[in-house]
């Protein structure tokens, strides 16, 4: 094969590589999975384990044996500044906290599953080695295959959940911090016995690695201090600056190859002692990451997968053993965690979590079992078995992290301020709340506005103002902890302006704002509105990219997730609400647009409701129930006149709403199925709506059939205003 056929079927390689490996970890992450689990799947569909099965001449075409050097190549490049941004991310922040317990629950975490590991080489050495390695280095590997932690998983699943600065997400990052420096000495060691083949062969490695360290965490890091002083004067890194910390980089990860372990840990020390500069850490791993991510990282995944070959687990007995591996993995590091966290005072639900937490291993472990692997001391058999217990170990976190700790337990693990659901105040009346996602506070003073006067000033009554922090990638340098944390304040800053400019004295008292950090918006708003106990769910409309229909895309998904009442706001210069115009037939969704209305008249002592009743085709079920006109009589009588029902025959609903809007500040409309609502959506009758409507429009849809219990709250409300 010539150079120009090798570069050919490379490039078509990292095509359906990167391709696949998008596809799947998208699909991943549709079930509350790392991104990075999926990815590594992709990589082995296209091995011999699933391609190669299927069809081994497509799989011989995709991968021909002469591109192998060319795919090794880059996937150790990719590798080097992966190990550069782990290093990055690893903040000294996260050892401030608890770091007794924590080293206390660390090293007893690795040690507990590397003792264990140790053990199981027993059986393993004889039945899975090839015997060209040591007893000692075969063991070595294999407990430091499974006392290893993920530390960028971990602290994803830790953002993604909202736990950075919980009691349980604070231990989980300092203890993985504690546990990712012991575990790659460890792993380092076991490179150098490998190696050398024996413990006092490896001495001089261990006395010359120890030098090195010592150099760059005092001469290399003063140096580097220099840097993070410049970028602050200059406010950003030029090409010349990022190439010779690229430079830099690839000299280090050459020093520690030199020295004798292996260069990823050259590339990782560089990144640890690097300052932690937000701005410099920030720029220079947004610069680093997208191509290292997207591009040489599913290479590494789809050459380990090449790797894998499952078919190796030909019969029972090797899966027993590859059980066997599995349970010792999980065992050991989830009985370790446990063990010292409840004997360090921390109560079982927490220790659990944790235990649970510390035990992802994801791509770490996969970094792992490739040096062993390319060293021998791992045959394909163990590797293929090894690859399984990553996948297995980091699949298996999430669901069991929300099974021992729910999302409610979460949030009061997080110290957050939460009302009774079941709280009334001092007359009775069930507390109203209203959920208020806004994607942009500084254009959502109308919404927020509008859901402060349909709320009331009850003392029960409240508004929570949520902003989602949307994280679009789960191993971006975007989605650490820190970053995560300064987004968040951010985003709390700007909730607390926007509150500050509606200039309403209770406001503050009213509105409470929440940011939470998301990778699904709509399942994380329903999960919100269920723990708030919110009875209304007030947002904005928003238009996808494409579609035309205005109240489909991220509303629409809203709608398809969220088991409560929903109202989308159309606004127009919405700047005072003196007419409010219903528009009603007989339908739940019309109800609760009826309720609303109500709400605003009894909350606003200059507002006017118009109910236009409409007929189509004499159609008589018009009119309003029994309890809506004892409602409406009983306001009448102790507000003043202020509520006026108006009867209207018509073949076209839509121009009549219309044409009646033009005398209205804000038009509430109920979606009906007999006006054409569609599935997930508002439908096109209320589409129509929000596009001719002369007025500011809400359009509501309501989730359960029944009549709204909160009617006798808007009769409090309005007997308060009289009074």
């Amino acid at each position: 094969m010539s150079p120009t056929e090798i570069v050919i079927h490379v490039l078509v390689a990292i095509l359906v590589v990167i391709g696949l490996s998008r596809l799947v970890g998208y699909g991943f992450n549709q079930i509350k999975q790392p991104l990075v689990i999926g990815e590594i799947v992709a990589g082995i569909m296209l091995g011999p384990s699933l391609l190669g099965w299927l069809a081994p001449t497509w799989q011989a075409t995709l991968f021909p044996a002469e591109i192998m050097p060319s795919l090794n190549v880059l996937s150790q490049v990719g590798l080097i500044f992966f190990m550069f941004l782990i290093g990055l991310e690893l903040n000294p922040k996260y050892l401030k906290g608890n770091l007794d317990v924590a080293i206390l629950i660390s090293h007893v975490s690795i040690l507990a599953p590397f003792s264990m590991g140790s053990i199981l080489a027993l059986l393993l050495y004889p039945l899975v080695s090839n015997g060209a390695v040591s007893f000692t280095a075969f063991a070595l590997f294999l407990g430091a295959a499974m006392a290893i932690t993920a530390f960028p998983v971990l602290a994803r699943i830790i953002t993604e959940n909202n736990l950075q600065k919980s009691r349980l997400g604070t231990l989980a990052l300092t203890c993985a911090a504690v546990d990712d420096v012991t575990a790659w000495c460890v792993l380092a060691l076991a490179i150098t016995v490998t190696r050398t083949n024996s413990m006092v062969g490896a001495l001089p490695t261990v006395v010359f690695s120890l030098i090195y360290i010592g150099l760059m965490v005092t001469v290399g890091q003063r140096f580097l201090r220099n840097l993070g002083k410049y970028y602050e004067r200059t406010g950003k890194l030029s090409q010349l600056l990022v190439a010779g910390i690229y430079m830099a980089v690839i000299a280090s990860a050459l020093i520690t190859e030199i020295i004798g372990i292996h260069f990823i840990f050259g590339a990782f020390l560089l990144g640890a002692v690097m300052p932690k500069n937000v701005g410099l850490t920030r720029e220079l791993a947004e610069k680093t990451e997208d191509f290292v991510l997207i591009f040489l990282l599913p290479v590494f995944f789809a050459y380990s997968g090449l790797k894998t070959q499952v078919g190796l687990l030909n019969s029972p007995g090797k899966w027993l053993l590859c059980l066997a591996v599995i349970g010792v993995a999980i065992v050991g590091k989830y009985v370790g965690t446990y063990v010292a966290a409840r004997f360090s005072g921390i109560d079982h639900r927490e220790s659990s979590a944790l235990g649970w937490l510390m035990n992802t291993r994801g791509l770490t472990e996969l970094i792992v079992l490739n040096i062993g692997l390319e060293l021998g001391v791992v045959t394909p058999l163990l590797f293929t078995m090894l690859v399984i217990m990553a996948l297995v170990t980091t699949f298996m976190t999430s669901p069991l992290l929300e099974l021992i700790y729910p999302k409610r337990l979460m949030r009061l693990d997080a110290l957050e301020t939460d009302v009774d659901a079941d709280a009334e105040d001092g007359e009775g009346t069930a507390p109203y709340r209203i959920l208020v996602p806004v994607a942009n506070p500084k254009s959502q003073k109308g919404l927020l506005r509008l859901a402060v006067q349909l709320a009331g000033n009850q003392p029960s009554a409240r508004v929570d103002l949520l902003n989602l922090v949307e994280m679009q990638e789960d191993y971006a340098f975007s989605t650490t902890p820190t970053e995560i944390d300064r987004l968040i304040e951010q985003r709390q800053q700007s909730l607390n302006q926007l509150i500050e400019s509606l200039g309403i004295a209770t406001s503050k008292q009213t509105i409470l704002p929440i940011v939470r950090v998301t990778n699904d918006v709509a399942r994380e708003t329903s999960e919100i509105a269920q723990l708030e106990y919110s009875n209304l769910i007030v947002m904005g409309w928003h238009r996808p990219v494409f579609d035309q229909n205005r109240l489909g895309g991220r509303v629409g998904q809203v709608l398809s997730a969220v088991p409560k009442d929903v109202a989308v706001f159309v606004g127009r210069n919405l700047t005072s609400i003196d007419t409010v115009l219903v528009p009603y037939m007989a339908s739940p969704h019309n109800d609760l647009a009826l309720e609303l209305g109500l709400r605003l008249v009894a909350n606003i002592p200059t507002c006017h409701l118009k109910i236009l009743q409409l007929m189509i085709d004499d159609y008589s079920e018009h009119t309003l129930s029994s309890e809506f006109s004892t409602v409406i009589a009983q306001m009448n009588e102790v507000m003043g006149d202020r509520i006026e029902t108006v009867v209207k025959s018509t073949r076209e609903p839509i121009a009549a709403i219309v044409e009646a809007s033009r005398n209205a500040d804000l038009t509430i409309a109920g979606a009906s199925r007999e006006w054409g609502v569609e599935r997930q959506t508002l439908g096109r009758y209320a589409d129509a709506l929000s596009n001719h409507c002369h007025s500011s429009l809400l359009i509501t849809r309501k989730y359960r059939q029944v009549a709204s219990p909160h009617l006798a709250s808007v009769l409090s409300t309005s007997a308060k205003a009289a009074s």
